[in-house]
């Protein structure tokens, strides 16, 4: 018997826009954007005043109806956006900046308009076979052999969970209160975060200290891992870093390899912020062992400049990514050949976008050239600003202390005033970065180091150079006479 559905008249098809009502919308969002991009040198780095008023006014009733969109756009760009951290612009140099690059903004609206699966290798096997290729490229450039592999996340914070998790099925399968995991006491918040949410009690995260280039000392991590198997513990993993937050001091990762072998660890090497540094000779040097890593974090939010949301895991030996992570459903496709794989088999998610395109498709319109070229001059812009700092506290009253020499492009300071207590100058130096950041050219963020509140100027945007980095030592100057 057959029968027919009738079209339903009420349906609204407004969400079925036409390929000419896409481009007019994108056309209409571009008029904005070509705004902000050629105006991102004289925005200001940040804008504060007035941002909780338009906080409260995003939370609206849901509407019924929609507006026209351009009286959306406009209340978008003009009233939502300017406020908070101007993370795109040239005077961000403030936690560990990236900038953007246009090109893969490109790539989200690609891939956000095919909306393509590539969870199963079926579902979409240019773009699932695209991440495989970009983290080849990837682990040709740390030094991995042919048996890597890995997986894009939405940033370190989930890579690192997910090379805990790996390294806990690899190396210790007993009871969770019993294991123990160890890093330097300058380890990313996410180490630690990570480490719970893979079932480890946090006080079984052993933070260890650090010399006074603020690396982890080896031998006392070597202790504490012999203390703890007399303890009845179970060391299984340790994190290593390749450029921290605090200061951008990369470990010898070469002893750490040679611990993690010699006790029979999981090696992993945080490398979100200074991994791709590894593309210069000097990042290189530094990062002498990151190829013996059984794991390594990346970001290419950061160093190589991508939006945030672009992060990634690499393992040396993919199989202990499918060890860790593969479950199969009875309503998946059945998997690929040999040859190919489905991503779900070696990633904790099944559903995600196409994350490898935003990367994919800047580096094969300019080669991997113009990355190494920005990278070096943020080192040479580095060591310029130590350099300069160090000229300035001659011409100061104050002692202007470079607390952290440069490794990577992280140049830790703080103001010293004779006769004051330690407490009294933190409060002088928090007075300083305020007066330093106020004329808003520049956005500086403090950490501490050695139980010290000192500031930090990390130079990586792709936009940052060498006016903006006069502009902010000419705040330094100015802020250092007035505080």
């Amino acid at each position: 018997m057959e029968s027919k559905l009738d079209e339903d008249p009420s349906v609204d098809r407004s969400l079925e826009l036409s390929g000419e009502q896409l481009q007019q919308l994108v056309s209409l969002v571009m008029s904005h954007l070509r705004e902000f991009i050629d105006s991102l040198a004289e925005q200001p780095a940040w804008e504060f005043e007035g941002a909780a008023s338009i906080a409260r006014s995003v939370m609206e009733a849901l509407p019924d109806k929609g507006t026209e969109p351009a009286v959306v756009l406009r209340r978008l760009f003009n009233e939502l956006l300017p406020y908070g951290v101007n993370s795109a612009g040239p005077g961000y140099l403030a936690y560990v900046p990236g900038g953007g690059v246009p090109h893969a903004a490109v790539a989200d609206l690609i891939s956000g308009t095919v909306n393509r699966f590539v969870g199963l290798w079926n579902g979409a096997p240019g773009l699932a076979q695209m991440e495989v290729a970009v983290l080849r490229w990837f682990s040709d450039i740390v030094g991995y052999p042919a048996t890597a592999g890995g997986f894009f996340t939405s940033g370190g914070s989930l890579s690192i969970w997910s090379a805990i998790v790996t390294a806990r099925r690899c190396k210790f399968q007993g009871e969770l209160s019993r294991g123990t995991l160890y890093t330097s006491n300058q380890a990313h918040h996410s180490v630690s975060k990570a480490a719970m949410f893979a079932g480890l009690p946090p006080e079984n995260v052993r933070s260890i200290s650090v010399d006074s280039a603020f690396r982890v000392c080896v031998d006392a991590m070597r202790e504490y891992i012999s203390k703890d198997r007399r303890d009845g513990f179970v060391p299984f993993a340790i994190v290593g870093h390749a450029g921290t937050t605090n200061s951008g001091a990369v470990d010898d990762l070469a002893r750490l390899a040679d611990l993690a072998a010699e006790e029979h660890l999981w090696l992993h090497i945080d490398g979100a912020y200074g991994g791709f540094f590894m593309l210069t000779e000097r990042g290189r040097g530094l990062m002498r062992g990151i190829e013996r890593a059984d794991s390594i974090t990346l970001d290419p939010h950061k160093a190589l400049f991508m939006p945030y949301g672009t992060g990634c895991l690499l393992a040396r030996d993919q199989s202990h990514l499918r060890q860790a992570h593969q479950l199969r459903g009875e309503y998946l496709m059945p998997g690929p050949d040999e040859e190919f794989f489905d991503l779900s088999d070696i990633s904790p998610e099944l559903t995600r976008s196409a994350r490898a395109l935003r990367v994919w498709l800047p580096i094969m319109l300019h080669g991997i050239e113009p990355f190494r070229s920005n990278l070096n001059e943020k080192l040479d812009l580095t060591e310029l600003v130590a350099q300069r700092l160090r000229q300035l506290d001659a011409e100061l009253d104050d002692r202007l202390e470079v607390v952290s020499d440069p490794q990577l492009t992280v140049v830790a300071f703080r103001l010293v005033r004779e006769g004051f207590t330690d407490e009294q100058n933190d409060d002088l130096n928090a007075r300083f970065r305020n007066a330093i950041n106020a004329s808003r050219r520049v956005l500086l963020t403090p950490t501490r180091l050695h139980g010290r509140y000192v500031i930090r100027i990390c130079i990586l945007s792709f936009r940052t150079h060498i006016d903006r980095v006069e502009a902010c030592l000419e705040e330094i100057y100015r802020a250092a006479r007035a505080v």
